[in-house]
């Protein structure tokens, strides 16, 4: 087995490793020998989304962490950023969420929060890995009576509303506004639109009847256009579609155009400019947002640093910078006022508030942020090698980038998460930026190629 952990936690496809029931019982006990913080009967918090394969992880992680002496706390299907509120909010050691994000039901994976909301650091997760992937198991030797035990929160639903409604200003109501809510059969199914309804909003909800099966299948974030379609059916004035897990958002303004999560920092930056809030004047994103919020930022006189693609990266340079505001064009949006990582609902409730507080309709607050067009070509892979040494890519990068001069920009990147490569290219023109990116996604085709 090579390397557990990637860019956001442990991830694959349920029960090939390493998301295997064996491979996670042994996170869970290195997790509680790990991170019990010298407790006898350390606490850990355990939420998932709506896959089929949560079930087996769960009980997994909840077999090693109490054969470890640890305590388990189970919320079931759970929104991540609720996670690591619940995780500080009870004083739990550690937080933990079962779930592959935005990707397919057949995958999974497990990330872990410390006792702060904030996501484990690489030098945690590698004495994790180290002690998984040694030969050397982690073998409980502790007397029965200091086996931990398993009970569910039942109030953790109720908590999170709760906290998720202070971040919307006080003086202020939903009412009157009309809502399509998409939550991506996931886990944000019963709280988003409770948040909203308690809020005041008039709300459709839409992909709420998760299976098992058909999480983030043809809706939510991944799938805007169902996002719209019903906007236009409901006559909303607004449309807001979850992924998976909920962290992070997609919306659309009134009249259907959709609006990410470059729009989102954009129109949110200002606003917090202009009431004193940005504090450090500046914005972290993602060298894969769009050039067009770096131009938009850069006329209200607002600094933008680029990170690189993951929200930890993201976080670790707001911290750096002092910066409160910062997230990717996905929709990834971490707002550090109220939350220690992306958190869709929150997201969702800042730019609500923006509308209310303004009396704009979303197209106008989207609408200060011209968006250049950016193509996006994704190559399977059968390996990730650099793309220095795969003959002709920094070439056709180079030549591409000598052509579109001050005009656009190229960035190719290995996926964290899946095995691809994405070729990601900005410029005025469309049919030219698609032709170049193509042309590059060929060239590593042809050398790395995974055969479907």
């Amino acid at each position: 087995m090579n390397r557990l952990f990637g860019t956001d936690g442990v991830r694959g496809i349920a029960n090939k490793e390493p998301m295997t029931v064996e491979t996670v019982l042994k996170l869970g006990k290195a997790a509680s020998a790990l991170l019990s913080n010298g407790k006898p009967h350390h606490k850990f918090v355990i939420g998932k989304d709506t896959r089929l394969s949560g079930y087996m992880f769960e009980m997994a992680l909840t077999a090693g962490i109490t054969s470890m002496g640890g305590d388990v706390i189970l919320t079931g299907p759970f929104p991540t950023p609720g996670i690591a509120f619940l995780t500080n909010e009870i004083k739990a050691d550690v937080g933990i969420v079962i779930s592959a994000s935005h990707n397919p039901y057949r995958d999974n994976g497990i990330k872990f929060f410390g006792p702060d909301g904030y996501k484990l650091g690489d030098t945690i997760e590698s004495e994790i890995e180290k002690l998984v992937l040694s030969d050397k198991a982690v073998s409980p030797t502790l007397p029965k009576e200091r086996i931990g035990k398993a009970y569910r929160l039942s109030d953790a639903a109720g908590r999170y509303i709760v906290s998720l409604k202070h971040t919307f200003p006080k003086n202020l109501s939903l009412s009157g506004i009309r809502m399509i809510v998409d939550c991506a059969n996931g886990a944000t199914y019963k709280i988003a639109p409770a948040v909203f309804q308690e809020l005041g909003a008039v709300i459709a909800v839409t992909s709420a009847s998760p299976n098992g099966r058909n999480i983030n299948h043809n809706c939510g974030s991944m799938h805007p256009e169902f996002m719209t379609e019903g906007l236009k059916k409901y006559k909303a004035d607004i449309g807001i579609a979850f992924d998976g897990d909920g962290d992070r958002v997609i919306m659309c303004d009134e009249k259907g155009n959709i609006v990410d999560g470059d729009a989102i920092l954009a129109m949110s930056a200002v606003h917090m400019k202009n009431n004193g809030k940005l504090k450090g004047n500046g914005v972290v994103a993602t060298v894969m947002s769009n050039i067009g919020l770096e131009l938009a930022l850069k006329r209200e006189g607002i600094k933008l640093i680029r990170a690189n693609v993951g929200d930890r990266y993201v976080l670790e340079s707001m911290i750096k910078e002092g910066y409160v505001l910062g997230g990717e064009q996905s929709g990834h949006v971490i707002f550090i006022e109220y939350t220690t990582t992306g958190d869709g609902i929150i997201t969702a409730l800042q730019v609500l508030a923006l509308m209310v507080l303004s009396g704009k309709k979303l197209s106008e607050l989207a609408g200060m942020m011209k968006r250049y067009p950016q193509i996006i070509v994704n190559v399977r892979v059968s390996k990730k090698m650099p793309f220095s040494s795969i003959p002709g890519v920094e070439k056709m990068i180079q030549l591409v980038s000598d052509k579109l001069k001050d005009t656009g920009r190229v960035f190719v990147r290995y996926s964290g998460t899946e095995p691809l490569a994405r070729v990601m290219i900005e410029g005025q023109d469309q049919r030219l930026i698609q032709t170049y990116a193509s042309e590059i996604a060929a060239v590593i085709e042809k050398a790395i190629g995974a055969v479907e």
